[in-house]
């Protein structure tokens, strides 16, 4: 079963840090470029980071992020990770997970609530 399922998410007071988890299964993770996006209420999905794929040596980051979040992934563990320091209430929002092929095939995972607040 192709399934990308996210982790790691919860509530958390600004200037703390979360490390989200999105593990993979079902397909070549290796093979598949890794993206996080980030949904908040009444808003658009937008992109957050990305980590190319093999060896995920380019990595990319929103303006709003950058500095502050790390997108790694670990291929013998299929998994894909978003380190998030120095939150602000701004990035509360819930946290996507997205693998992308050459062929352009996705797959999207269920995603985790992130919650910046005192």
């Amino acid at each position: 079963q192709v399934q990308l399922v996210e982790s790691g998410g919860g509530l958390v007071q600004p200037g703390g840090s979360l490390r989200l988890s999105c593990a993979a299964s079902g397909f070549t993770f290796n093979m598949y470029a890794m993206k996080w996006y980030r949904q908040a209420p009444g808003q658009e999905r937008e992109f957050v980071a990305a980590i190319s794929s093999d060896s995920g040596s380019a990595t990319t980051y929103a303006d709003s992020v950058k500095g502050r979040f790390t997108i790694s992934r670990d291929n013998a563990k299929n998994t894909v990770y978003l380190q998030m320091n120095s939150l602000k209430p701004e990035d509360t929002a819930v946290y996507y997970c997205n693998a992308r092929n050459v062929r352009s095939y996705e797959v999207w995972g269920q995603g985790t609530q992130v919650t910046v607040s005192s």
